[in-house]
């Protein structure tokens, strides 16, 4: 090898903060999968009491994250809790910052299961 590797530089910078519109619009986007693969027509209506749960919670060199949870209004008309976590480094070819989120209920392929425990941190 002729080249030096130092690994990941984490700024630990992550935008958009919890409640930033540009990451509910991304959340509200990704649930089109209930549409394509389950063949149900819910889509978020809105949300409500998002907050940030934690901040770099695992191991320091890890990859930052911030997790946060909130409620969300489905357009059958109930509320479901959300946890989803805003992660650096982690979008389309690792160039911006990524979300990965759980609907409580509606976890159709047990990812985050139980309950998207697995979405918390």
């Amino acid at each position: 090898m002729n080249f030096y590797l130092s690994g990941p530089r984490y700024e630990g910078v992550l935008r958009p903060a919890t409640i930033r519109p540009r990451s509910a619009g991304s959340l509200r986007a990704s649930i089109r999968k209930e549409d394509q693969y389950w063949n149900s027509d819910l889509k978020i209506v809105n949300f409500e009491q998002l907050r940030e749960t934690a901040f770099r919670s695992w191991a320091a060199n890890t990859i930052p994250r911030r997790f946060c949870s909130g409620i969300v209004e489905v357009s059958d008309g109930r509320k479901h809790p959300i946890h989803y976590t805003i992660a650096e480094d982690t979008g389309m070819i690792g160039a911006s910052w990524g979300v990965e989120w759980c609907v409580v209920g509606l976890d159709r392929n047990w990812s985050y299961n139980p309950a998207c425990k697995m979405a918390k941190p």
